[in-house]
């Protein structure tokens, strides 16, 4: 039996980057899970072309021992994120996790310019992350007060000792504290119900968007690309904080997937244990 056989999970986002991770790594370990996300086959593609579809990651979590239940949704939206967690209500009578990494504002073409230089969409895809976390988290909750257990985990990014500290772009720096807060908040409330809400910090992500944007051998230089790691590290965190009974004892914190490897004992795809991210370390200082 897989550790997670017969735990129902959500996944928001989930049709790439860590989400997809997420979900992969969940499968990996027997559970059932609802990938949700606004990109489908039958649907609009993003703009920038990133490829990814609610159905791709729900036929490979399948594919890896898993369910995967593709769900198309635009969870900023009450009434479809309302849907989904009727959904599964109906369908399990039960909620074990919510994963959520759902962000809507892409940030990489516009990372250099000043804050009087961005456009009003990617405000608004900023606040439209922040009504995920609050949205997901609400209706999870629902659930999982009458289990008096459960996991939440929202997909976070802050430096290491100072999550306050200015990452570089300021929309960005607003909506993860704006998710910070809501998960330590939110955590103060779900205590004595035994829902452990906290934040996963993950590494640099070779995710779909930055493997099309690290080009040439001076950008994965710049940017540190020989310490990256595999969007299913932090998948494999998850899905470890999951199968853990304790979990609830991490409630509220800001964790790190670097940190939890070491805790749990798992590596990535490619067998290293990847320490936190850390810019200013040496070229090959990872084990591999």
């Amino acid at each position: 039996m897989k550790p997670l056989e017969g735990r129902i999970a959500v996944v928001a986002g989930g049709s790439r980057g860590a989400g997809r991770g997420i979900a992969l790594a969940l499968g990996d370990a027997g559970a059932t899970v609802y990938v949700a996300a606004r990109t489908s086959r039958s649907g609009p593609k993003p703009s920038d072309g990133a490829p990814g579809t609610v159905e791709d990651t729900a036929e490979q979590v399948t594919a890896r021992g898993g369910q995967g239940i593709p769900v198309c949704a635009d969870l900023a939206d009450d009434e479809q994120a309302a849907a989904l967690f009727r959904r599964v209500e109906q369908e399990h009578g039960r909620l074990d996790v919510l994963a959520n990494s759902a962000w809507g504002a892409n940030f990489m073409a516009v990372w250099s310019k000043k804050f009087w230089e961005l456009g009003p969409g990617i405000w608004r895809d900023t606040l439209d992350t922040v009504s995920v976390c609050w949205l997901t988290s609400v209706h999870a909750v629902r659930i999982m007060s009458r289990q008096q257990r459960g996991l939440i985990v929202h997909v976070t990014d802050n430096f290491h000792g100072d999550p306050s500290k200015h990452r570089g772009q300021i929309l960005h720096d607003v909506g993860h504290e704006c998710l910070n807060r809501l998960i330590i908040g939110m955590s103060l409330q779900t205590k004595k119900l035994k829902i452990a809400v906290v934040g996963l910090n993950p590494g640099f992500m070779r995710t779909e968007r930055v493997l099309m944007h690290m080009t040439t051998d001076a950008l994965k230089k710049q940017f540190r690309f020989d310490l990256s790691e595999s969007p299913e590290y932090i998948g494999r965190a998850v899905a470890a904080l999951a199968g853990d009974d304790k979990a609830h004892a991490k409630n509220g914190q800001l964790l790190w997937v670097g940190e939890l490897a070491k805790e749990y004992g798992f590596t990535d795809t490619d067998g290293r244990t990847i320490p936190v991210f850390d810019p200013n370390a040496p070229q090959q200082a990872y084990p591999s």
